[in-house]
């Protein structure tokens, strides 16, 4: 097509029902963003809220590839509006390619926008820093650090275990980062805690609950990478159900309290509920029996795909079908070597496992992928998959809903474009808005 924003426009008027806005937010999730200079944050001492590394790394370089994104680090999310295409207010997450054909920078009057092609397309907001993330722990740690928000501060994200138990090529999910993630954070100085106390945890909550009068952050997740032995003697579900209980009893109803796990046997899901999760995300990262056994190869050793299924099912008798909301990553379907060569393929396939599960009234949601470049599918698939699938992936989710009668999942924000906060897909963003409220 010649050009980025020709791609983009064809796609838009092929499939006018998916919102503009999210064509973009897809394809900037897919292909990251670079960061000018005159667009970066002056990290924690700043006056915008920098980008937390929360669990993964979601850039498309190491570090050390970064520049000075690496020493000044960009926002942790921005804000598109407005421009020739008149968008409507879109949260992306952010996610670093200083080769992208995006670009965040300020014009001669120092308003930032986001240019593609070289044409300023939109104008940009980035968060401002939070006055929670002013005040530090007891020890000197920082908000940030241990209790991080995202979602413009709607999901206060406590990653409890920083590093996965499937380690190796021979059991790390072949998208995933995490492990990597740790070591470059280490190598590099930053603080970057391995297993989070539960008293920091809850000092970090105390400060965020003081200074968010405007109570924005409205939800937390637990999670972190699985536990296939054990963590501090603990195993997966009393690990991070010991985080939910201390928070319940401490905050009790404040947020809506989430997790993040294995798809676990029905009794140590049943203690999840127990310690007071009210939402629990037991992800199957995608939905072919071969790519499950090819991409997950510590998931199918441990668990098995059949069993990982069954168990999502069954903790829907505990937690309610509506509260169980497994995650995929979005684009492996297409990943070489083993992934579909064809759009129509990717999509039939994934299309059937939301069908599953949206028959049994469990609404699945999604991560869009981004090819790190340290996982061996990064490695292989450094553009990721076609921006064509996202866009009809974001068309055949909502149908999918329809046909079963299903509206978004609670825990995620308002649905709508215009008005979603989750920022690493745009599946909340392709969602009919809610009806307003009579008075």
């Amino acid at each position: 097509m010649g050009s980025r924003t020709a791609l983009v426009e064809d796609l838009m008027e092929r499939f006018p029902h998916v919102p503009r806005e999210a064509v973009f937010k897809e394809d900037l999730l897919r292909g990251g963003v670079a960061f000018d200079p005159s667009a970066l944050s002056d990290n924690e001492g700043g006056e915008v809220k920098p980008k937390s590394y929360f669990i993964f790394s979601f850039d498309h370089g190491t570090l050390p590839e970064l520049g000075e994104a690496a020493l000044r680090r960009p926002p942790e999310e921005i804000i598109l509006t407005g421009g020739p295409y008149d968008l409507r207010r879109t949260v992306v997450s952010v996610r670093v390619n200083p080769s992208s054909p995006y670009r965040v920078a300020a014009n001669d009057d120092g308003v930032l926008g986001l240019y593609l092609d070289g044409k300023r397309i939109s104008d940009v907001g980035v968060p401002p820093m939070p006055e929670y993330y002013r005040h530090t722990l007891a020890n000197g740690k920082s908000v940030m650090e241990v209790a991080p928000t995202i979602q413009w501060g709607y999901l206060i994200y406590l990653t409890a275990f920083r590093v996965c138990q499937y380690f190796g090529a021979k059991e790390e999910c072949q998208y995933c980062d995490i492990n990597h993630n740790w070591r470059q954070h280490k190598a590099a100085g930053r603080p970057y805690t391995g297993v989070k106390d539960v008293d920091e945890v809850l000092e970090a909550l105390e400060i965020i609950n003081r200074y968010d009068t405007a109570k924005v952050s409205t939800a937390y997740t637990l999670t972190g990478g699985a536990i296939t032995s054990k963590v501090q003697g603990l195993d997966e579900a009393d690990f991070y159900g010991r985080y939910a209980k201390a928070i319940e009893e401490h905050f009790p109803g404040r947020w809506i309290g989430k997790v993040v796990a294995q798809a676990l046997p029905r009794d140590d899901v049943q203690r999840f509920k127990d310690y007071g999760v009210q939402i629990y995300h037991p992800n199957y990262e995608v939905w072919d029996e071969y790519l499950f056994k090819m991409y997950c190869p510590g998931k199918e050793r441990y668990v098995g795909r059949d069993v990982w299924h069954k168990r999502i099912l069954d903790s829907a008798e505990v937690f309610g079908a509506r509260n169980v909301i497994p995650n995929f990553v979005a684009g492996v379907e297409m990943a070489e070597p083993f992934g579909f060569k064809t759009v129509d393929e990717a999509i039939d396939s994934t299309t059937e496992g939301l069908r599953f599960f949206m028959s049994h009234g469990i609404t699945p949601r999604f991560t869009t992928w981004c090819p790190e470049p340290t996982t061996p599918l990064g490695k292989a698939n450094p553009q990721g998959a076609p921006l064509e699938y996202h866009i009809r992936l974001l068309q055949a989710y909502r149908q999918t809903m329809e046909d079963f009668g299903l509206s978004s999942p609670p825990g995620y924000g308002p649905p709508g474009a215009g008005n979603a906060v989750f920022s690493v897909s745009s599946f909340m963003d392709s969602l009919p808005a809610d009806e307003p409220t009579a008075v």
